[in-house]
């Protein structure tokens, strides 16, 4: 990757529906060449896809917890089970107390109590410890900006 490609990666996480036109024309280049030069980030795995970012309070998912997961086996088998619980977000296998952290959104605590449940469902899992989060201060995409990618 270079400075340019790190110059795009930006440019398309703050609004990925700029034309290539206007891509092209931020980092010097034609549209031809920016449309060519994302494409190949595209398969290159730089650029997993694209997405629209969306205001979970406004969706009515206001809630947001973090839900570490404690267990008696090795979970890392087990991402298809936690994936089927449509409240989280995101599930990491972490080193730790812990063997898994969840990002869950709801509407209500109840509906929280609701996924810890679900969780405890899940084979291996014998505990969890949620963190309700009162107020995000910000939440940001990862930067391209240093990024080493051969």
């Amino acid at each position: 990757m270079d400075d340019i490609d790190r110059e795009l990666v930006a440019l398309l996480q703050q609004d990925a529906t700029q034309p290539y036109a206007a891509l092209g024309k931020a980092v010097g280049l034609s549209a031809g060449a920016a449309h060519e030069r994302v494409r190949k980030l595209r398969e290159r795995g730089i650029i997993r896809r694209t997405t629209v970012d969306v205001d979970p309070v406004a969706l009515g998912r206001g809630v947001l917890a973090f839900v570490m997961v404690e267990s008696s086996a090795w979970m890392g088998d087990s991402a298809a089970d936690f994936a089927a619980i449509p409240e989280i977000q995101e599930a990491h296998v972490i080193a730790g107390s812990a063997s898994i952290l969840v990002k869950v959104r709801t509407a209500t605590t109840e509906q929280l109590q609701d996924v810890l449940r679900r969780l405890y469902a899940i084979d291996g899992v014998s505990g969890t410890q949620a963190t309700v989060s009162l107020e995000t201060f910000f939440e940001r995409p990862v930067s391209p900006q240093g990024a080493v990618v051969g």
